[in-house]
């Protein structure tokens, strides 16, 4: 068992004991969606700590979104327990780069891809292969995305 995974189930059964429902709760959901995920496909396999990093990015993700889509709605209950869902997965995730951070780290990938001949709005593609492995699990794609389409442009 991926030594991620251990910790979670391990965190389950502290919450479960200090019954702490939404901890326990967001737990139950995640280590279900891990387990989901390794019998999919062809055959059966354990994931490694960086595809569980990934799965709790996404799903970490899927509670932002759902928290924006419930107070859009005025349903702020709802928001407020998927926000507070997010945060217990954020807990097991990298530390997020600030906008200095990948603001940097994007800037160094567009003098890169001009080292190659990669120039103005057209080189998006080449400054996403160069940043992406270096933001990994840091910052969300379409925030990367966004700082290097804003970078490109001006």
């Amino acid at each position: 068992m991926t030594t991620l995974k251990s910790q979670l189930r391990d965190d389950l059964t502290a919450a479960m004991k200090a019954r702490d429902e939404l901890r326990s709760a967001t737990l139950r959901m995640t280590l279900t969606a891990i387990s989901k995920e390794e019998v999919a496909g062809e055959t059966a396999r354990e994931l490694s700590d960086d595809e569980v990093r990934k799965l709790l990015a996404r799903e970490a993700k899927k509670r932002r979104e759902a928290a924006d889509a419930f107070a859009q709605a005025d349903r702020a209950e709802q928001a407020e327990r998927e926000r507070a869902e997010g945060e217990v997965l954020a807990a097991y995730l990298p530390r997020q780069l600030t906008d200095a951070e990948l603001d940097e780290l994007v800037l160094a990938a567009i003098q890169e891809a001009r080292q190659s001949g990669a120039e103005g709005p057209k080189a998006m593609g080449a400054v996403m292969r160069i940043v992406n492995p270096r933001v990994a699990g840091r910052a969300e794609g379409g925030r990367v995305a966004a700082t290097v389409k804003r970078r490109l442009a001006g």
